[in-house]
């Protein structure tokens, strides 16, 4: 089964850039993880969850949407309904250690049927080449065969099974931008 689906500008720089811009204005909040209930633990994940404000979460999720038969096709997998998009930053130092996305949890049992993951990334890594925004924060997922490391550039869409293991590395400086969704099982 094939374990990732890239897609290269799957958004626009531009649409990166008001994306990233309506961050810096949004609500935030620390990220949680699930665990034996939905928490903050800085030990696991440190994170921020923002909530832009106006129409474009509705316009990541319509783009997100687009993907579905794309997505559904290389993985494949059959795909029911999408979560509903999620935009997080790391700042310097934030991480999130090995987990998977798919789990179950009587505090939120949707977990549970979350099928695959989208990563899509606002912003470049310096490791993508010089001009990045920041350092570190690489998606890596932890294969049967071998670990596969995603180095963030900007309008990068990345699809994988919500249960496979994987973790975003340090980042070292800078601040790294990143909008997640979920398609659940069909």
């Amino acid at each position: 089964m094939p374990p990732l689906f890239q897609q290269e500008r799957f958004l626009s720089l531009d649409d990166c850039l008001a994306a990233r811009r309506a961050m810096d204005v949004g609500e935030s909040e620390d990220a949680e993880i699930l665990a034996e209930g939905i928490h903050v633990q800085t030990t696991i994940r440190r994170a921020a969850l923002i909530e832009p404000a106006g129409s474009l979460v509705d316009g990541i999720g319509a783009q997100l949407e687009s993907c579905r038969s794309r997505v559904a096709a290389s993985l494949r997998i059959p795909l029911g309904e999408r979560e509903g998009a999620s935009f997080i930053r790391y700042l310097p130092g934030g991480f999130y250690r090995p987990h998977r996305d798919r789990g179950t949890d009587p505090e939120w049992e949707l977990a549970a049927r979350r099928a695959v993951a989208l990563v899509l990334f606002l912003n470049t890594s310096r490791d993508a080449g010089a001009g990045g925004d920041f350092d570190g924060g690489v998606l890596r997922l932890f294969m049967s065969h071998q670990d596969v490391d995603v180095i963030p550039e900007a309008g990068l869409l990345v699809a994988f099974r919500a249960d496979a293991l994987h973790e975003v590395t340090e980042v070292r400086g800078g601040i790294r931008d990143a909008v997640v969704d979920w398609f659940y099982d069909a």
